[in-house]
């Protein structure tokens, strides 16, 4: 059974997915990339320290995580927005899933969400904080306070 999340914007906008990776709850500063491969890369980049990513293409995950393909040693970012994850990747250098990865690394993550959706709000309105929770967000303090240290 999945697991339902909430992705609530600083603006107020809520957006509806489903966990995978770690399970916890994430507050960070969302952006987005638009990349089509380069997954790994992504997760690994220590420039998105502190944010929470969505990834603008579809269909995240399909050839599985590749671990010589990392740009540094861990994670970096708090949190991963998908459209869609491949559960099962098609690549002969696979060495592990995308949810098996997160999970290792500790990273949270959400499928579901209409990523497109959540590029316009950043590219129009700019760099936003979000919160990835469990229930709906009712208290907005943190979420509007919240800074990358």
């Amino acid at each position: 059974m999945e697991k339902k999340v909430y992705i609530t914007l600083e603006n107020g906008k809520v957006f509806e997915g489903y966990s995978f990776g770690a399970d916890k709850e994430a507050l960070g500063e969302l952006v987005f990339t638009t990349g089509m491969t380069g997954y790994i890369e992504t997760l690994t980049d220590p420039s998105y320290y502190g944010q929470i990513v969505a990834q603008t293409f579809p269909l995240i995950g399909n050839y599985g995580i590749i671990l010589s393909d990392k740009e540094s040693k861990k994670c970096w970012l708090t949190a991963y927005i998908v459209r869609e994850k491949c559960d099962a990747p098609s690549n002969f250098r696979c060495e592990m899933t995308l949810e098996r990865f997160l999970k290792e690394q500790g990273i949270p993550a959400v499928w579901g969400v209409d990523t497109r959706e959540l590029t316009r709000i950043v590219r129009e309105a700019g760099v936003m904080n979000a919160a990835i929770t469990f229930k709906p967000v009712t208290d907005f303090t943190a979420l509007r306070e919240y800074r990358v240290k």
